[in-house]
C-alpha cells in the first residue's frame, strides 16, 4: 500500500509517499481501507519538531490521527459485525495517512447513513472538542461568546453551538473569506488583523462572558481582556504557534475562569464516543455542519500541509487516499 512518511523534522518538503506492507491487524484491531484523513494543524507543528515534550513522535514515521472508511479486515477477537461497515476512528496520532489503517475496535464509531466520510473524519475530533467545551461553559441565552479562529474546524462548530444557545457570537478571524464565512454560520465577524479588535468586540458587546479561543499566542491573550468580571475562558488551540499566557492575578482580580485543554478531559472513552456519535446524528441530520475548505490526494500532502501552514484553509483540510 502507499502511505505518507515524515522522513525527519522540517517543513512540507520532508513529506513523501512511500511504498510499505499492508498492514496486519492485532487482536482487537480491524484494517480500515481509508476513505478520509483529517489534516490538523498539530499535524504540521508535530512534522515541524513540536511538541516532542508531550508528543512521542521519531521520524520515519506515517502522520496522522483520524480516519474514516470501510473495515475490510478484521483481527481475532473482533465482533465479526464489523466487516463492511463504514467508520471513524481515532488512532492517537498513529499512522492514518495510508490506504490501509489497523485501528482498535474500541476506538470504532459507525458513520450514520447519509453522511460521508470527509464529514465524518473532520467531526471527529472538531465536533467532540466543540460539544465537550460547549457543554462544561453552560452556555445561556443572551450570554455574549467570542470564538477565535472562528473560520477554524472546532471554532466553526462552537459557533454553531453558541448560537443555538441563543448567544450573542462574535467570531474572529482573518481576512475576507474567513469573516465572510463566519458572517454565514450567523456570528458577528471581527478581524483580528486589525489594532483595534478587542475595542471593537466590546463596543459591540458591552463585553464577553464566554471565550472559546482556538487561536492562542497573543491573540489569546488579547482576547481575554474582552471579557467581564466572572466570564469564563476556554483555550483548546494554539493555531497562532502556542497556547496563550493569561495573567492569573488579573484572572483572579476579575473573577475570570480560565480553562485550558488539559483541563477538561473525557471522562472516559465511552463519553468520548458518545459525545461523537451525538455529533454525527446531528450533521447528518443537518443541524451541525462542519467546514471542510480543501480536500487533497494522498500525493498532495505536503500541499495540505504548505495551506495549512499558511492559513489558507477555511475550516479543515482532508487527505483523500483513495
Amino acid at each position: 500500500m502507499r502511505a505518507v512518511q515524515v522522513e525527519k523534522f522540517g517543513g512540507p518538503e520532508v513529506l513523501s509517499v512511500v511504498e510499505t506492507d499492508d498492514p496486519e491487524p492485532s487482536p482487537g484491531q480491524v484494517v480500515v481501507r481509508t476513505s478520509a484523513v483529517d489534516v490538523l494543524f498539530l499535524d504540521t507543528q508535530l512534522r515541524s519538531g513540536w511538541g516532542r515534550d508531550y508528543f512521542e513522535m521519531e521520524p520515519p514515521y506515517v502522520p496522522g490521527d483520524g480516519v474514516a472508511g470501510d473495515v475490510v479486515g478484521l483481527g481475532s477477537r473482533v465482533d465479526p459485525g464489523w466487516l463492511g461497515k463504514t467508520v471513524v476512528a481515532s488512532t492517537g496520532n498513529a499512522g492514518t495517512c495510508a490506504e490501509l489503517v489497523a485501528v482498535d475496535e474500541t476506538e470504532l464509531v459507525e458513520v450514520p447513513e447519509g453522511l460521508d466520510a470527509s464529514a465524518a473524519v473532520v467531526l471527529l475530533h472538531d465536533a467532540s472538542t466543540a460539544l465537550l467545551f460547549a457543554e462544561h461553559a453552560r452556555i445561556q441565552a443572551g450570554e455574549r461568546v467570542l470564538v477565535t479562529a472562528a473560520a477554524g474546524g472546532a471554532g466553526s462548530i462552537l459557533v454553531q453551538l453558541a448560537r443555538s444557545a441563543g448567544a450573542q457570537v462574535v467570531g474572529a478571524a482573518r481576512g475576507a473569506a474567513k469573516l465572510d464565512l463566519v458572517r454565514k454560520l450567523g456570528a458577528e465577524p471581527v478581524d483580528y488583523g486589525e489594532p483595534d479588535w478587542p475595542e471593537q468586540v466590546r463596543e459591540r458587546t458591552g463585553g464577553i462572558d464566554v471565550v472559546f479561543d482556538g487561536a492562542g499566542g497573543t491573540i489569546g491573550a488579547t482576547a481575554f481582556g474582552t471579557t467581564v468580571n466572572g466570564a469564563r475562558v476556554y483555550s483548546y488551540g494554539a493555531s497562532s504557534g502556542d497556547f496563550a499566557e493569561i495573567d492569573q492575578a488579573k484572572a483572579r482580580d476579575k473573577d475570570v475562569t480560565v480553562i485550558g485543554l488539559l483541563d477538561i478531559q473525557y471522562s472516559s472513552r465511552a463519553q468520548r464516543k458518545s459525545l461523537l456519535e451525538r455529533a454525527l446524528r446531528e450533521a447528518a441530520a443537518g443541524r451541525v455542519q462542519p467546514t471542510i475548505g480543501a480536500s487533497y490526494p494522498l500525493g498532495a500532502v505536503a500541499d495540505a500541509h504548505a495551506d495549512i501552514e499558511a492559513r489558507s484553509v477555511l475550516g479543515r483540510a482532508v487527505l483523500l487516499p483513495g
